[in-house]
């Protein structure tokens, strides 16, 4: 792959916003302003998890955010922790200047460096290893995993803390019956998906299969003290206008990438929701809600 960042704000293997195979066709730098738009949508739920880490990682000097996209979750990490230097890491250029004009905004600017490259490898070329390390859905576009948590530890410094968000559960927008269509439309298009993503991760370069299990994978690793917690962002009906613009995008996208693997009677139900002129709409409805809950694994590495 060309670029190991994700797109901020989606599950972790959803077509909801970039989608994981994708990667090598798109304009990063048209993308730039919807990704961090909808990175600032899921603030809160970044929010509690950094506060959850701050409960363990004290006074960190190095803080890296490997997969940054366009710098939100660096942006939170140096108001979060106001004495730490952030290095945002991504494989894309145009992502990185909106994260370093970010912190400029933040008036962490003195404090905030980029690094462009492909992970795990351009982790080498940090100047001192990391007291955290943050990773929000770019390591399960590395073919081995394990190596790559593995590469990942060897740039913390002893009593450093890696921490990954991976899992969670399936976003939803709608109720189960939206009145038109069979009831059930997300499930299934969460079931496509499922299949898709393991596509995805069999296709790529010296993919590894594995037990999904990360506080494992992170012990395996050389970590201890792992720990989990998942954080929900909960956006109840009715949603403000760019929390619908997030939805509206998000099922634009899932019928743009997954039509052909769906029903013909899905198919037209997504056609439907993201037509503007259709008063059933996702534009329109006033049931439309963002409910998503995102997992962060974290360890740390032996003194």
């Amino acid at each position: 792959m060309a670029h190991h960042h994700h797109a901020p704000g989606h599950d972790e293997h959803r077509s909801d916003n970039v989608h994981a195979h994708d990667h090598e066709h798109l304009d990063w730098a048209e993308l730039a302003p919807l990704l961090e738009s909808q990175a600032e949508l899921f603030t809160p739920l970044y929010e509690h998890a950094l506060a959850w880490l701050a409960k363990e990682v004290t006074d960190p000097g190095l803080i890296v955010d490997a997969g940054s996209g366009p710098g939100v979750i660096s942006g939170l990490f140096a108001e979060t922790f106001p004495g730490a230097r952030i290095v945002a890491v991504d494989g894309s250029e145009p992502l990185l200047e909106r994260a370093r004009s970010r912190a400029e905004r933040l008036g962490a600017g003195d404090r905030f460096a980029t690094l462009t490259g492909d992970m795990p490898g351009v982790l080498a070329e940090l100047d001192y290893p990391a007291d955290l390390l943050w990773a929000s859905r770019s390591i399960h576009h590395l073919g081995d995993q394990g190596a790559a948590l593995a590469a990942c530890v060897e740039r913390l410094a002893p009593g450093g803390t890696l921490a990954v968000m991976e899992g969670g559960l399936p976003s939803r927008f709608l109720p189960r019956d939206i009145g038109f269509g069979r009831p059930g439309l997300q499930a299934r298009i969460d079931a496509v998906e499922e299949d898709r993503f393991s596509r995805m991760r069999e296709e790529l370069p010296g993919s590894v299969a594995q037990v999904e299990d990360w506080p494992a994978l992170l012990t395996a690793a050389g970590l201890h003290h792992t720990r989990s917690r998942t954080f929900l962002l909960d956006l109840p009906a009715p949603v403000p206008d760019r929390a619908r613009a997030y939805v509206v995008e998000s099922l634009t996208r899932t019928r743009d990438l997954l039509g052909e693997y769906l029903e013909a009677d899905d198919r037209a139900t997504l056609d439907r929701l993201v037509d503007p002129d259709d008063p059933a709409s996702v534009h329109h409805r006033r049931d439309v809600f963002v409910l998503a809950a995102h997992t962060v694994h974290s360890g740390v590495r032996p003194v």
